[in-house]
């Protein structure tokens, strides 16, 4: 495939907006020339730059590549019961973060943190101020982000290394919390089925096979490439505002070019990299009640082999949304009405919130029984743990509940609980995790979101 200099000077990336300021004058590797020619839309990709010098994925001391999870669920918790009562290297696990004993040496608590953005719209302010450090936005009368969730910006900067440069999946029919900026919604892949096709599918190749490839792959690589050859021939012949309309269209055909060639060249060389057995199981709701823990299960261990298989290095896994009302097991009613409605203690709600991090446990006991050289995919993994808000009664912004899990290659501590008396901006953990992840950010979030500031306390 040809690269093409369309003779323009390229534009910002998105993240060099309020969101995620980057060093190396907000340019990466993966900004776009765009264009549109015969109706398709076309990008083209443009050639190393010496200003994107240094700018490469974090990669652990090993070799392996580090890897990035979002774990998502809705209607927060009862903060009394979550936030462990020792703090340090010495913390004990709190009522409802006994599920995590077996998996608990991997895993840190952040606790105190606020959400510093105005609390305009109950739960959904508290995601995007958590996730995108910017306030809610409205967009012809629908609320939106108003910039990428950290999910999007790491694989902004990670993901074109891989078939995927991200993958959103949902135990629940949910629409996730994954946004690339206003109006453009990540939304996960809730079917097991689907999913399973979608990455071990009919092109799925394990490391030293010669798999097999969709025969329409050449005809349809033939066909960019002649539009690309009809780029070239257009150049001298389009004028100025023909130009400035190329540029404004989406990347779709760059990026499933890459994706294309990527089916045809040969897997990464990972051991522990197999192709998982059909499922079979029966995932449709039974009398109401979504079977969370089986669909969010198979997800978990597709999740935990597209990381082997180095298909991507970026997931967001959401259990249930933000207002979620599901019907969990045994409960009386949905999770978001049980968190108004149930009285003290709120028993339910803080079954309801265990069986989550029971759920949570399952991903990161698959992933740590995944060998990599001498030590484990999950000791190769960031994976972020946490809700839209605190107390689910009261929709509180202030100690939001945060885990971060994995070895993370050693970026950040680990069996570690971190608790903040002054309600520090939540923000500056987002800002530890990218930077974490070896993208020199030099802050996230805007307004009352903004930091330049990491949370150094839990970075190793």
């Amino acid at each position: 495939m040809k690269r093409v200099d369309l003779s323009v000077k390229p534009r910002p990336t998105k993240h060099s907006q309020p969101g995620v300021r980057e060093q190396h004058g907000g340019y990466s590797r993966r900004t776009m020339l765009k264009g549109l020619l015969r109706g398709s839309a076309v990008a083209v990709a443009l050639p190393w730059l010496e200003i994107f010098a240094g700018r490469r994925a974090r990669a652990c001391d090993d070799g392996f590549p580090l890897r990035f999870g979002l774990y998502f669920w809705g209607n927060g918790n009862v903060p009394e019961y979550w936030v462990p009562g020792t703090e340090g290297y010495d913390w004990e696990l709190s009522e409802l973060l006994t599920p995590l004993a077996d998996v608990k040496p991997w895993v840190s608590v952040i606790s105190g943190m606020s959400v510093k953005l105005p609390n305009t719209e109950p739960h959904t302010s508290g995601a995007a101020g958590l996730l995108s450090g910017m306030s809610l936005d409205t967009i012809n009368g629908e609320y939106t982000f108003a910039g990428p969730t950290i999910d999007q910006i790491i694989a902004d900067q990670i993901g074109g290394e891989t078939i995927f440069p991200s993958i959103q999946t949902g135990a629940t029919d949910c629409t996730g919390q994954s946004w690339n900026g206003p109006s453009s919604r990540n939304y996960p892949e809730t079917n097991p089925y689907t999913l399973y096709e979608r990455l071990f599918g009919a092109t799925f190749r394990a490391p030293g096979e010669e798999g097999l490839v969709d025969p329409s792959l050449g005809l349809r690589q033939s066909i960019l490439d002649s539009v690309m050859e009809d780029i070239l021939a257009l150049q001298s012949r389009v004028g100025a505002s023909d130009r400035a309309r190329l540029e404004q269209h989406l990347d779709g055909i760059r990026e499933l070019e890459t994706r294309l060639a990527r089916l045809q060249e040969d897997p990464p060389s990972l051991a522990a990299c197999v192709q998982p057995p059909a499922l079979t199981a029966d995932f449709a709701d039974q009398e109401g009640r979504p079977q969370i823990s089986a669909r969010s299960r198979a997800m978990c261990d597709m999740i935990a082999m597209s990381f082997a298989c180095d298909q991507t290095r970026v997931v967001g896994h959401y259990l249930t949304d933000p207002v979620g009302d599901v019907l969990f097991p045994g409960a009386t009613a949905g999770h978001h009405s049980l968190t108004h409605d149930e009285a003290d203690p709120q028993s339910e709600v803080r079954a309801i919130t265990t069986e989550c991090m029971a759920e949570l446990a399952y991903l990161l006991s698959a992933l740590a029984n995944i060998p990599e050289g001498d030590a484990t995919l999950l000791d190769h993994c960031v994976i972020m743990a946490t809700s839209e808000i605190s107390q689910g009664r009261t929709h509180s912004l202030d100690d939001m509940p945060l885990l971060l899990c994995g070895g993370g290659c050693g970026a950040f501590k680990t069996n570690y609980h971190y608790r903040s008396y002054t309600q520090e901006n939540v923000s500056t953990a987002m800002l530890s995790v990218i930077r974490g992840m070896g993208i020199p950010a030099a802050s996230f979030g805007a307004d009352d979101g903004l930091t330049t500031d990491s949370l150094s306390d839990i970075e190793a």
